[in-house]
């Protein structure tokens, strides 16, 4: 869901015939991700998930640690971010049934713009972390065995 948010994102600013489309599918969606983001947060709370492998370099095991933080802090950021830019704009965010969000910023320009920038910025950083993520995956799946792919897969 996360990546197919970062496409149509990337494809919202390329595409002009397709951009009110794309917008209407992008903003419910990011909300979807924030309400999820924070539900998985709640349960990761109360269930903390399975230690790393005693053998796994202290190095690597840090990096995963920033890794997690990194990409739940963006799972809940970029919705909030793209809910106070669209603020910003003037521009309301809907939800079902007529209903519409609350503005999260003032209007403002300015604001937007820059808000509009940093949800930019982000994005990318977001793709190449999921990209870094499941690059880690794939090194213990297929490379140290370790079963930490199945953990997160919940074949442990």
């Amino acid at each position: 869901m996360i990546l197919a948010m970062i496409f149509i994102g990337v494809a919202m600013v390329t595409s002009l015939e397709l951009r009110p489309l794309l917008i209407d599918i992008h903003r419910p969606l990011g909300l979807l991700i924030l309400l999820l983001a924070l539900l998985r947060l709640r349960h990761r709370s109360r269930n903390p998930p399975p230690p790393l492998p005693d053998d796994l370099p202290r190095l690597q095991a840090r990096i995963a640690g920033a890794s997690h933080v990194a990409l739940y802090a963006l799972m809940v950021a970029m919705p909030l971010l793209g809910w106070a830019m669209s603020s910003a704009g003037g521009y309301p965010v809907p939800l079902a049934f007529g209903f519409t969000l609350p503005p999260l910023a003032p209007q403002d320009p300015a604001l937007y713009s820059a808000l509009r920038g940093a949800h930019g910025v982000l994005g990318y950083a977001f793709f190449a972390l999921v990209l870094a993520h499941v690059a880690g995956a794939l090194h213990h799946a297929w490379v140290r065995r370790d079963g930490v792919f199945e953990a997160m897969t919940g074949k442990r």
